[in-house]
């Protein structure tokens, strides 16, 4: 009897003892507006990182909460570069896409100090007195883009290609110097590069088509220099010799990317929030001093950057009291942070009447997006024209049956009908 029973008591501790497989990553969305359910879930089991599997079979460690993702970002002890051994890939298009860039370097991989040195040359071009200038600028793009749509007699058009799309690739275009004429094919090899689901070669083509498109015209700028972006970096950097060709290549590649991918889908999301919430858009139009308050919160409520960032641990470091190895990586989930309830009250409502300057749509630390101005002016503008000129917009079709970026790096609706 006593054997009998020992061995049912080894054979319980044996299958009791047994590892819970590793949660996957990236997690399912149930809601569309709303981050994945698990990453609440992760909130709240008091744990600052959990240990997850990726596409490839790898593991990495994931923050979920709002201090410990802000905790990494701020932390001198992780490294942006891709390059090293054991960094994490959220997806298989992610990878591609730290795999591509044909020698080029991305400032966003960089650590320093030669992203302090890449950076402060940029960051001149992203002063707020800088950007606050372009705003007559990007007011006459917004309002003749307007102008057409409102023109239209079916009084219904998708939002997204009538505004969201080509509003910020033609400012991003007139910073840069690019040709107004090609501004549909950075849209079109941008939304391949930035797909999730794209396949690696499919990555690698739109990377090289890019690349080999901005080396001829970034050659065309060092070689006669004009009155925009590319053109003064060449004369206050490249001719001194405190730039490469290279490195003017890879910043023409991001600014041309993040300048216009990230805004595009934001100003998708703030037309369907405007279509969903017609009373708050009437707020905003009775009070256009809460508008730069609003944009804040769509950042938080939204949180773009689908599957976040990556760092990867140069040394033992400790982050909420979980131990991180040297050479461990850790994900960062944007928008589970920015609905933590810890910081930010009743964080799964969209409340436009309130700002949320703590959120984390642009990341934090030295790497926090350099481009905050611009994008941030290009949201206030459009949000404060829309709700004034399009006082009675609402969607063309049930919100069931709009399509969702599920599978891409920067998420947002595949097209937006609307009327008004």
């Amino acid at each position: 009897m006593t054997a009998g029973t020992t061995a049912s008591t080894t054979v319980s501790s044996t299958v009791s003892t047994a590892p819970a497989p590793l949660p996957a990553f990236p997690m399912p969305r149930t809601d569309p507006l709303d981050p994945p359910p698990a990453l609440a879930e992760l909130r709240r089991s008091g744990q600052a990182l959990t240990r997850v599997r990726l596409w490839d079979g790898s593991t990495s460690w994931l923050a979920a909460r709002h201090a410990d993702v802000r905790a990494v970002l701020h932390s001198p002890h992780f490294s942006s570069d891709t390059s090293r051994e054991g960094f994490p890939k959220a997806t298989a298009a992610a990878a591609a896409l730290a795999a591509g860039g044909g020698g080029t370097r991305w400032l966003v991989r960089m650590d320093p100090p030669d992203h302090t040195v890449i950076r402060r040359m940029i960051g001149k071009e992203f002063t707020a007195g800088r950007v606050a200038a372009m705003r007559p600028m990007v007011e006459r793009i917004t309002h003749e883009l307007l102008d057409g749509l409102l023109a239209r007699p079916e009084r219904s058009a998708d939002l997204l290609a009538a505004l969201g799309l080509p509003l910020p690739a033609t400012v991003i275009c007139l910073i840069l110097g690019v040709p107004a004429e090609d501004r549909e094919f950075f849209q079109d090899k941008t939304y391949t590069a930035m797909s999730a689901n794209a396949s690696p070669e499919e990555v690698g083509g739109a990377f090289g088509e890019l690349l080999e498109y901005l080396d001829a015209l970034v050659r065309e700028k060092e070689a006669r220099p004009t009155d925009d972006l590319l053109g003064r970096l060449v004369v206050d950097q490249v001719r001194p010799g405190a730039l490469s060709h290279e490195d003017l290549l890879g910043i023409a590649r991001l600014l041309l990317i993040a300048g216009h991918d990230t805004t595009a889908n934001m100003v998708g999301l703030t037309g369907l929030s405007l279509a969903l919430h017609p009373e708050q858009a009437a707020r905003l139009r009775a009070d256009p001093t809460l508008v730069p308050g609003a944009v804040e919160e769509l950042l938080r409520y939204h949180s773009v950057g689908n599957h976040g960032l990556s760092r990867i641990a140069t040394a033992d470091v400790e982050i909420g009291g979980q131990l991180v190895r040297a050479g461990e990586g850790v994900l960062l989930s944007l928008n589970s942070a920015n609905r933590d309830a810890a910081v930010f009250e009743r964080p799964d409502e969209l409340d436009l009447s309130r700002a949320a300057p703590q959120h984390l749509a642009f990341g934090a630390g030295i790497h926090r997006c350099l481009g905050v101005p611009l994008a941030v002016l290009e949201l206030e503008v459009v949000l404060e024209a829309l709700v004034r000129r399009l006082p009675g917009l609402r969607l063309a079709v049930p919100l069931e049956e709009l399509s969702f970026r599920h599978d891409m790096l920067t998420y947002g609706v595949r097209a937006l009908p609307v009327t008004w």
